[in-house]
């Protein structure tokens, strides 16, 4: 209790990290006027931006964030080498300084010593927190990434790398495909510089905007939500609130329509035997939290206590019944895929019929809810 509590020191300027957050985006900018106004821009520099846009930013979602702080998945030495190289590349520290941090926000979100709260500013979430130091940001709780010898590698030399796969490596590609030196500086001011802040302030967003903008559909214990068109530039990071809610399920956007990237990414290499135990919340949990976390925002404006305890029980079956739907139908699935047996057909749409009996239930009940508060107001 005393280490959540405790106060955090007064921060100082980290001069290194704050010059470099500032330098890079006005470097990116001049560097794009200049190389417009003496050589043009044809598709080969977008092509370059997108794919080191790609390979780094999808480095830190699906390798330092779903792999390496969640452990939502394993994966086999040749993409852990990857993510370590192409990740050193977005220039957010090491794998395992990130991981700490990220694993301190969720241990202590909101509070004192979650690094990045929103709780103190959108900037400070936002970017403000890597521009100083404070004194109680100490790497801890990493001790399975320590005895990763691909990651003490990284740790090691985390610059060189970097400077390699996120500078060297974009104005070699523009060497290679445009020629000579204006080659190179197209490859680094599109795939370095311009990519690198896009990729920042991306990584950005999921801790500030991702916690003041957006619906709450898994819980209301935090800040986090969902923003579902944060996703289309993070790889699928936007849908937040299920993020927090279910830190260990492999996907962000758990429903197959969502655009979720890095899911799909993971899943891709399970197929060729790369990743393997990707771990996912059963669905009938998923809904469930779902109908108790809307019930909580409906139960907020009853005032008759005696109400709410009726109202708390007929949850309860509406939470049964769904969650017992949910499990039958999904077995039932899996044993009709597995035999083909022309009956199971009756029982999935018995269970289907549950499932839509239990939303329908919890329906009246918030429709009994909303009058209640009618009539006290």
């Amino acid at each position: 209790m005393s280490e959540v509590a405790s106060v955090v020191q007064k921060p100082r300027v980290d001069i290194v990290n704050a010059s470099f957050l500032i330098s890079t985006p006005i470097l990116a900018i001049v560097g794009m006027v200049w190389y417009y106004m003496e050589h043009g821009v044809s598709w080969t520099e977008p092509a370059i931006f997108a794919f080191m846009y790609f390979t780094t930013g999808l480095s830190i979602t699906a390798g330092y964030h779903r792999l390496f702080s969640h452990r939502t998945h394993s994966a086999a030495w040749p993409l852990r080498l990857f993510y370590a190289v192409m990740a050193a590349g977005a220039f957010q520290n090491s794998a395992i300084k990130w991981c700490s941090d990220h694993r301190r926000h969720h241990l202590l979100t909101d509070s004192e010593r979650d690094p990045y709260s929103v709780v103190r500013g959108f900037f400070w979430a936002h970017m403000g927190w890597v521009m100083v130091s404070e004194e109680d940001a100490d790497v801890e709780k990493v001790e399975d990434l320590q005895n990763d010898p691909i990651l003490i590698w990284q740790e090691k030399h985390i610059f060189k790398i970097g400077a390699i796969s996120g500078i060297i490596l974009p104005g070699l590609i523009g060497y290679l495909a445009l020629g000579g030196f204006a080659g190179f500086m197209g490859g680094l001011v599109w795939g370095g510089l311009l990519r690198l802040v896009c990729v920042h302030h991306g990584t950005f967003l999921i801790n500030s905007g991702a916690h003041v903008w957006g619906t709450q559909p898994y819980s209301m214990e935090n800040t986090s939500k969902d923003l579902h068109l944060l996703s289309l530039i993070t790889f699928g990071e936007g849908f937040h609130n299920f993020h927090h809610t279910f830190q260990a399920d492999y996907r962000n956007g758990h429903k197959w329509y969502h655009w979720d990237i890095s899911k799909w990414w993971i899943k891709g290499f399970s197929w060729i035997g790369l990743t393997k135990s990707l771990h996912k919340v059963p669905q009938q949990t998923i809904e469930s939290r779902r109908m108790k976390t809307t019930f909580e925002k409906q139960e907020m404006s009853i005032t008759n206590k005696e109400a709410i305890e009726e109202y708390r029980t007929s949850l309860k079956d509406c939470v049964n019944l769904l969650r017992s739907s949910l499990k039958g139908l999904n077995e039932k699935r899996i044993e009709y895929k597995q035999e083909r047996k022309t009956l199971i057909k009756d029982e999935i749409a018995s269970f289907e019929a549950g499932v839509k009996q239990a939303w329908a239930d919890f329906a009246a009940l918030l429709t009994a809810m909303k009058s209640e508060q009618s009539m006290a107001a």
